[in-house]
C-alpha cells in the first residue's frame, strides 16, 4: 500500500509518521502599505535654531485697504482727523470708496496720511517620540530573518503617520473660515438634514476670493472627445471617505449633477493624488485618513440615512487650504521636512543595573514638531453630515 501524506496541518497525519514541518515559510514578509501624506507636503518648515527657547514669533503686515488694518493715524483729502488710516478698509461699496479716495489739490497739505498694522505670530513646538524593546533570543531565534529591517522601516512609517494626524488636527482647528451645513451653528445642531450643498459650496468660494486665497489649479478645457468637461481653476478640497456619497448626489441650481468625476476630464488634465472629481471651483481629494467627529451631533438613527455614533450624528470636517497659509516648525532641520531621530541599542550594548545580562535591545525614534498659522483666513472648513 502506497505512503499518503494526508492533511498534517490539518490534523490528519501521514501514513509516514509525524512530520517535522506543515508549512513553508516565504522569507519576505509582507508589510503593510504606508498610510499616504496629503497635507505634509504642502507644508514649508520654518527651523528653530539652538539657544533661542521653544517658542518662534513672526511679523506679518496687513495690507492698506484691510479692514484689519486698524491704526489712528487717519486723516482723510479734506484734512479732518478719521477713525482709521486705512482709506476704505476691505469694502466694495463704490458709495462709501468714491468719497475716501486720497485726492490731492493744487496746494497739497497735510491730507491723506494712513497708517500699517501688524499682527505678531506665535507658534512652539513639542518633542514626540516613542520606543520598541526586543530581546537577543528574538534576533537569534526569530524565523524573519530581516526582524530589525522590519521594525526599523515601521518605526519611521508610524513617525510619519502621527505627523501627518498632527497636521491635520492642527490645520482643523485654526481654520480662520469656519461654516456648518445646513441650519446648524454648532457641531451639536449637525442633524440628518445638515447636509453640504451646492450653495454651501458656492458660499464658501465667495469667503475665499474675499480673502484672497490663490487658486491650486488652471481651467482646462474639454476636448474632442464625447463627454468631457471643461475644467474650472480651482481650489483644493480635502474629505473623508464617508463624504464622497454625498457629494456625488449633489445638485447645481439647475438641478443638475453637480459632481463631474475624474473620469469626464479632458486630455491632459491629470488627477491629483486622491482625486475623485471636482464641483464648481473645488476639486475634490479623498484623504482616506480624515479625521471626523464622531458622534456629536444631533440624535439620530440607523434609519436616517446619515453616519451615526451611538444614536448621534457624526460630523466630517471639508477641508480646504490655501497657500502660504501656516508653516510647521522643525528643530535642526533642514527647513524643507520633519528629521527624525533613531537610537539603536543592540542587546549587550546597554548592559547595566536593569538589564545585567546584555539581553535586552531597544529602538527608539523621537522628532521635533510645531505648527505657526500664517493666513487663517486662507484656512476654511465646513462640517457636515454625511449619507450612507
Amino acid at each position: 500500500m502506497a505512503h499518503f501524506y494526508n492533511d498534517p496541518a490539518g490534523g490528519t497525519q501521514s501514513t509516514v509518521g509525524k512530520q517535522l514541518r506543515d508549512f513553508y515559510y516565504a522569507r519576505d514578509a509582507i508589510t503593510e502599505i504606508a498610510k499616504e501624506q496629503y497635507f505634509t507636503p504642502l507644508a514649508s518648515t520654518t527651523d528653530m535654531p539652538m539657544h533661542y527657547g521653544k517658542r518662534i514669533v513672526r511679523y506679518i503686515y496687513v495690507p492698506l485697504l484691510d479692514d484689519r488694518n486698524i491704526n489712528d493715524q487717519g486723516i482723510d483729502a479734506t484734512g479732518v482727523v478719521t477713525d482709521n488710516g486705512n482709506l476704505y478698509g476691505s469694502s466694495k461699496d463704490i458709495g462709501k470708496i468714491t468719497d475716501k479716495m486720497p485726492a490731492l489739490s493744487e496746494s497739497g497739505g497735510r491730507v491723506n496720511r494712513v497708517g500699517f498694522t501688524r499682527k505678531t505670530l506665535e507658534g512652539t513646538f513639542q518633542n514626540y517620540g516613542y520606543f520598541t524593546e526586543y530581546t537577543e533570543d528574538s534576533i537569534n531565534f526569530d524565523t524573519d530573518e530581516q526582524l530589525m529591517t522590519h521594525v526599523n522601516r515601521e518605526m519611521l512609517k508610524g513617525a510619519n503617520e502621527i505627523t501627518e494626524a498632527l497636521l491635520q488636527i492642527d490645520l482643523i482647528n485654526n481654520a480662520g473660515v469656519t461654516k456648518y451645513a445646513g441650519v446648524a451653528t454648532q457641531a451639536s445642531e449637525v442633524g440628518k438634514t445638515s447636509l453640504v450643498t451646492y450653495q454651501d459650496l458656492v458660499n464658501l468660494v465667495t469667503d475665499l476670493d474675499n480673502n484672497r486665497t490663490p487658486k491650486d489649479t488652471k481651467i482646462n478645457t474639454g476636448s474632442v472627445k464625447v463627454d468631457t468637461k471643461t475644467i474650472n481653476a480651482a481650489r483644493l478640497l480635502y474629505i473623508g471617505s464617508e463624504v464622497k456619497n454625498t457629494l456625488r448626489k449633489m445638485t447645481d441650481f439647475f438641478n443638475n449633477p453637480a459632481f463631474i468625476g475624474v473620469q469626464h476630464y479632458a486630455d491632459g488634465t491629470k488627477p491629483l493624488k486622491g482625486e475623485i472629481g471636482t464641483i464648481d471651483e473645488f476639486r475634490i481629494i479623498v484623504v482616506p485618513e480624515m479625521f471626523k467627529w464622531a458622534g456629536v451631533g444631533a440624535a439620530a438613527t440607523a434609519a436616517d440615512g446619515v453616519h451615526i455614533t451611538a444614536g448621534k450624528v457624526d460630523v466630517f470636517p471639508m477641508l480646504v487650504i490655501g497657500s502660504e497659509s501656516f508653516t510647521t516648525i522643525g528643530f535642526q532641520s533642514d527647513a524643507k521636512s520633519v528629521k527624525f531621530k533613531i537610537i539603536h541599542k543592540k542587546p549587550g550594548e546597554n548592559v547595566g543595573p536593569h538589564d545585567p545580562y546584555g539581553k535586552l535591545g531597544f529602538m527608539s525614534i523621537q522628532w521635533w514638531y510645531g505648527f505657526m498659522v500664517i493666513r487663517p483666513e486662507r484656512i476654511a472648513l465646513i462640517k457636515t453630515a454625511a449619507l450612507v
